[in-house]
């Protein structure tokens, strides 16, 4: 199986129209890989942007067998200074808000042999773990990847989501991997230059998490005004039931999928031609993959599983401490044919009156509303609801009432303008609670 990158993999931008790859991206990468080479031991902190340094930079460590963190590169200069404090990187790369003369540090901290990609489980708030993924894990799942949604020489995806989170460098290295190619572009999917570059490089595919595809709605986006674009990818949280029919009634051909970042990207696929027959369904697990209910949990087990989380320095040396097995944290069951339905999450439930309520059902019972968050407080829950005013509020906590058999009182209804978003494209409940 090929390494990352195949010879045949290609970086296309716009400062790169016709492609870097094969030898010419080899050289580059080489050049880079020496570069790092230099610096003190540890691991690498990268500010990864979706452009061509950044990727070449990521490769390059690759190749020298450094470990790297990709991390989100407008971090704020305090949280970045946490994280510099608490990992003690050999250096600072790429970041907006780097803290003078951080760009080579003489005092790295140890590194496993086999630690290859540092990612932060949260946003930029708070003090994030670090999930320790190896060499091994993130080849696996890219070549997982490629075969599950069939990903040949041919295609070509851009970066609709950040490459610092697990479902965009999943989507850059199972391209990579198989030999295709990468639009990278730091355009957004409401920007007209997005659309442009797509259709002027003819991309393949495109991937989104939940509420882009909400905002792809409102804006009445059709893969028919994009000829060669023929497969979505979903991922990233739950898409409601009526937009997965609706866009895969639109494309050609329709992924939903489901993942966490301590399992390198994404543990299950639902094929496109079991749509219709698995409502709600995320699917089968990827290739090389098992999943299994204990206590209600989903158990996942197989090569692409993190070696663990770092929370200091001490931590990065570590090796494997899972030996394959992630317990994720969200509850389902598998039906008769061993394909997944997620129900829930173990820690997303809210007491109201005494009652346990789970946040996730809130969410699910409203999703005809149109994009809908769910937080837990002292006694009740509180929804927030985009675009909807204080009669339309009042309503759905009755509603809430209603379905849950719980007086509506247990329910604050806000409405907002828009739900606060990670980089990532999810929903950043942490900012949501800190308005309650």
């Amino acid at each position: 199986m090929a390494d990352l990158p195949h010879p045949g993999a290609r970086l296309v931008s716009d400062d790169e129209p016709g492609g870097l790859g094969g030898d010419a991206l080899a050289a580059r990468t080489a050049r880079a890989a020496a570069a790092l080479a230099e610096l003190p031991p540890g691991p690498v902190f990268c500010g990864m942007r979706n452009d061509l340094p950044s990727v070449v930079r990521y490769l390059a460590a690759w190749q020298a067998r450094r470990a790297v963190a990709l991390l989100d590169p407008d971090l704020p200069a305090a949280s970045l200074a946490d994280l510099a404090s608490r990992f003690r990187p050999a250096a600072l790369l790429g970041f907006a808000h780097a803290p003078h003369g951080a760009t080579a540090r003489t005092a790295g901290s140890a590194t496993h042999p086999d630690l290859a990609v540092l990612l932060a489980t949260s946003g930029s708030t708070g003090s994030p773990k670090l999930v320790r993924l190896s060499r091994a894990a993130v080849l696996a799942n890219a070549r997982a990847i490629a075969e599950a949604l069939a990903i040949g020489p041919a295609e070509i995806a851009p970066t609709s989501l950040p490459l610092h989170y697990s479902y965009g460098l999943s989507v850059l290295n199972s391209h990579l991997v198989a030999g295709a190619s990468v639009l990278l572009t730091d355009a957004g999917l409401l920007e007209r230059s997005f659309w442009t570059s797509l259709d002027e490089h003819r991309c393949t595919s495109l991937a989104a998490v939940p509420y882009q595809y909400e905002m792809l709605r409102r804006l009445r986006f059709d893969p028919a005004d994009h000829p060669a674009l023929t497969t979505l990818t979903q991922a990233g949280g739950r898409l409601r039931a009526e937009l997965i029919t609706e866009f895969a009634a639109l494309s050609t051909t329709f992924y939903v999928m489901y993942g966490q970042t301590e399992a390198t990207a994404r543990i299950a696929v639902l094929p496109p031609d079991r749509l219709a027959g698995k409502p709600g369904s995320a699917g089968l697990a990827v290739p090389g993959g098992r999943l299994e209910i204990v206590d209600g949990e989903v158990v996942y087990h197989g090569p692409n599983v993190m070696m663990g989380y770092a929370e200091e320095a001490a931590d990065l040396a570590k090796g494997d401490e899972l030996g394959g097995v992630l317990r994720t944290g969200d509850l389902g069951h598998l039906d008769d044919e061993g394909f997944l339905h997620l129900t829930g999450r173990v820690k997303r439930i809210a007491k109201i009156f005494g009652v346990r309520v789970n946040l996730d059902d809130v969410e699910r019972l409203l999703r005809d509303c149109g994009p809908i968050a769910a937080t837990g407080g002292d006694d009740r829950v509180t929804v927030w609801a985009e675009g909807v005013d204080a009669k339309g509020c009042s309503t759905l906590a009755r509603r809430l009432g209603t379905e849950l058999r719980l007086h509506w009182s247990g329910f604050d209804v806000r409405g907002v303008d828009r739900l606060p978003l990670l980089t990532t494209g999810k929903i950043d409940y942490r900012a949501l609670e800190a308005r309650t």
